[in-house]
């Protein structure tokens, strides 16, 4: 069918999320730094996300389009908010104990504490499907590396997921987490690294193995 919808320029776009907080039917989320319109019957062609776009990124058009389907929005508001619950406590690194449960064979998403608070969306990027530890490598006055494996020494995980701002002051977490993993390589416990890097803007400005 013919339908208002949506559009978002991709090229005007900043990232800043605040259309994602905009939308209640949670039609848009934020994808490589990104604003994108997750699924079409997800949005209702009201704009309530049009105005809070600084940068002019979202306006109307008309298009073929599955027509809004608000059953399939509420499964997908349900979905999210199970998605939401954070199951660990603490999460800062140098607090949390090698014997917590949910360190067993998990998925781990090593954050620069600033990074949640400049990202606009932080968990539509990084859900509580992983195990979140939080740490800043300048003010903790941690030896991470040593506090990584102290942390997995029970349990050693699949992978690991660095977060990290865009400034010079995370280096020491992304060393810290790459030093670990190459020690635990050589000792034959393969660990997958990732390193994600947020702008000061609150994008996502690379992610890479």
């Amino acid at each position: 069918m013919i339908r208002t919808i949506i559009e978002i320029d991709q090229d005007k776009c900043i990232g800043c999320g605040l259309c994602v907080n905009a939308c209640h039917e949670h039609a848009i989320g934020l994808q490589d730094g990104k604003a994108v319109l997750l699924r079409d019957d997800y949005c209702d062609g009201l704009g309530n996300c049009l105005p809070t776009c600084p940068t002019g990124a979202i306006t109307f058009t008309e298009r073929e389009a599955a027509a809004y389907d608000r059953q399939a929005v509420e499964a997908h508001i349900e979905e999210k908010q199970r998605a939401s619950i954070n199951r660990q406590f603490p999460v800062q690194a140098r607090l949390l104990s090698p014997l917590a449960p949910y360190l067993e064979d998990a998925d781990v998403l090593l954050v620069a504490d600033c990074a949640p608070v400049v990202m606009g969306d932080f968990r539509s990027a990084f859900p509580f499907t992983y195990t979140t530890l939080i740490a800043c490598p300048k003010l903790d006055q941690t030896d991470y590396e040593e506090r990584l494996g102290q942390i997995f020494s029970v349990h050693k995980p699949k992978s690991i997921k660095v977060v990290v701002m865009d400034v010079p002051c995370c280096n020491g977490l992304w060393y810290a987490a790459n030093q670990y993993v190459e020690a635990e390589r050589e000792a034959g416990n393969e660990i997958v690294l990732e390193k994600v890097t947020v702008g000061v803007d609150g994008r996502i400005l690379s992610e890479a193995p």
